[in-house]
């Protein structure tokens, strides 16, 4: 079967084959695929989509490209679980989910990955703790989850080497907003993981992948039925990302944010709702509780109780960070320069253009524009205000962290063009949209 006829069918609008997709993901991962051939696929898929059973297909054929690592769930005790979002500004929700689900019963192997563009990374905020491996050898992964019942790290080698590869040319070639290739790269690699079930935070808004509500419903549509079609039962929540998640955008402020919330010190109400969301989706696919309700009163004990905050310490130190983070967190760097932004004049915030409070935090250096730059995981931004906060000489916008005078400088300029302050204070909505079963 030759590889410009797959390419060929699939231009002329026609459904591939279970073969087909599997023989083409095949000369992907062994290399025999030419960067210009893998081009041309990922452009007709784009233009022409692909039904469900193509995207089922195309799932597992890149989740067979490499290892997949097998769990015994009797051995570990509990279901083998995981959350995956779409990406958006703020967004710590793994940092604390993983080890609240590992502290009500489940074992969380999350297979994260780094920021890019606006939208910040879970693997860049590991990485701010001085120490930890974010691509720790399989064995000491597999002995972390269980004895931690949780370690987040970044797709190995081994773990859907086809996706990697296949993603690497989607990027420059601008294929990279497809529907089924979303679904198909995120659901490979989560498959490889092992899991028993997974909880989608898709979101949705102008800090979003996925800025419609309409789009965002087909993506979570797509990635339930796919996963569900591939042996994986899964439920997605879309939820609102046109204002930031939580109080701090960044890597070690997110991290200390993280260590708050874990710890009681602190915990924004919206991020809030949305952790115990999603985590209470996760508690019910596997099984550990009947209903979101009791779910939701499970996660909550192991709040109170201080068991998540063990496990998070627990994970930290087993990858290679210190031992006793929460009572310490000199392991995470500071940046030498911290201002307040002030609005040009007081008022209520109505609106956030999240998106480019986003940029603010790469133009400080927190982020990537591309893939290869290096990251100053210092930087960032804290106290950012919500929709319905009064914005004043006392409270500000955010406070920047940065390296020098002249990077705050340029956050401040960004920041002020990010809000829309009016007279009368906006009414706040749910973060949580709609859950897609």
């Amino acid at each position: 079967m030759l590889t410009q006829e797959i390419i060929r069918k699939k231009r002329d609008r026609a459904a591939l084959s279970q073969t087909e997709i599997a023989t083409f993901v095949e000369r992907i991962a062994r290399d025999e695929a030419s960067p210009a051939q893998i081009a041309a696929f990922g452009m007709a898929v784009f233009l022409n989509g692909m039904n469900t059973e193509e995207t089922v297909a195309l799932t597992l054929a890149m989740r067979d490209s490499g290892t997949v690592i097998d769990w015994d769930a009797d051995t570990l005790g509990g279901p083998v679980l995981d959350k995956h979002s779409t990406g958006g500004v703020g967004d710590k929700v793994s940092l604390m989910l993983a080890p609240m689900v590992a502290a009500a019963g489940g074992f969380v192997p999350m297979i994260s990955g780094r920021g890019l563009g606006h939208t910040g990374g879970t693997l860049d905020k590991l990485d701010s703790i001085r120490g930890y491996d974010t691509a720790p050898a399989l064995s000491r992964f597999r002995k972390v989850v269980e004895q931690a019942g949780c370690a987040v790290i970044g797709q190995t080698e081994d773990l859907a080497p086809a996706d990697r590869r296949f993603y690497a040319v989607r990027d420059v070639t601008a294929t990279v907003e497809s529907i089924p290739l979303i679904t198909a790269s995120i659901l490979s690699k989560k498959l490889a993981a092992g899991l028993s079930g997974l909880a989608m935070d898709v979101k949705t808004g102008s800090g979003a992948f996925m800025e419609t509500l309409d789009g965002s419903r087909a993506l979570a549509r797509s990635i339930v039925d796919v996963a569900n079609g591939a042996g994986l039962p899964t439920t997605a929540v879309i939820t609102d990302m046109n204002q930031v998640l939580g109080h701090s955008a960044g890597n070690a402020v997110e991290v200390r944010e993280t260590i708050d919330y874990l710890t009681g010190e602190r915990r924004d109400e919206r991020l809030h709702d949305v952790v115990i969301t999603l985590g209470a989706e996760m508690l019910v696919t596997g099984g550990i509780a009947p209903d979101r309700e009791s779910a939701g009163l499970k996660l909550l004990g192991t709040l109170a109780s201080g068991s998540a905050a063990e496990r998070f310490e627990r994970m930290v130190s087993g990858l290679g960070g210190p031992t006793h983070i929460l009572r310490d967190t000199s392991a995470l760097a500071e940046a030498p320069h911290v201002v307040a932004v002030h609005a040009d004049r007081p008022g209520a915030v109505t609106t956030i253009d999240t998106r480019r409070v986003g940029l603010a935090v790469v133009e400080l250096g927190g982020g990537r524009r591309r893939a290869e730059d290096r990251i100053d995981h210092s930087v960032g931004l804290t106290e950012i205000a919500g929709i319905g906060d009064l914005a004043d000489g006392e409270r500000p916008l955010a406070i920047v962290h940065a390296k020098n005078e002249a990077d705050a400088a340029r956050a401040a300029e960004t920041l002020k063009q990010a809000f829309t302050l009016g007279d009368d204070a906006a009414a706040v909505s749910s973060p949580i949209i709609e859950i897609v079963t």
